[in-house]
């Protein structure tokens, strides 16, 4: 009788805890986001319209935009992943498939992405021979 009730003591506190690891991560996800797009936006106007340097501040502000995209897409995986722990229905595992499918391709993309902008702004900031 006392170890069902611990039992069932402990499940809800897994599930609480759970749930507020599901929320921490979504906020940190919003936030990195939320952070990323203002820094690229100082870049963007810093550079681009003080500087006078638009397509350079341009190349930069998506760089760094596509890190913390990047970053919050990771976080955002780890959310579906553990919605997912507390389910034990099939629809929802095919689900969370698709969701981190998605999400994995939007991330190499970005990674993709990142890695090209890395290499054309060094070769605009190269000296010329």
């Amino acid at each position: 009788m006392i170890i069902e009730v611990w039992s069932q003591d402990i499940a809800n506190i897994v599930r609480i805890l759970n749930n507020l690891m599901i929320s921490f991560c979504q906020l940190l996800s919003l936030m990195i986001i939320f952070f990323g797009v203002v820094r690229a936006l100082i870049i963007y106007v810093g550079d681009g319209l003080f500087r006078g340097k638009a397509i350079t501040a341009f190349q930069e502000s998506r760089l760094s935009m596509s890190y913390s995209f990047s970053l919050g897409l990771s976080f955002l995986i780890g959310a579906s992943i553990l919605k997912t722990t507390a389910s034990s229905q099939w629809e929802d595992f095919a689900q969370l498939t698709a969701i981190i499918t998605v999400r994995t391709v939007l991330n190499l993309l970005l990674e993709r992405a990142i890695k090209q902008g890395k290499t054309s702004i060094e070769k605009e900031a190269a000296p010329p021979i």
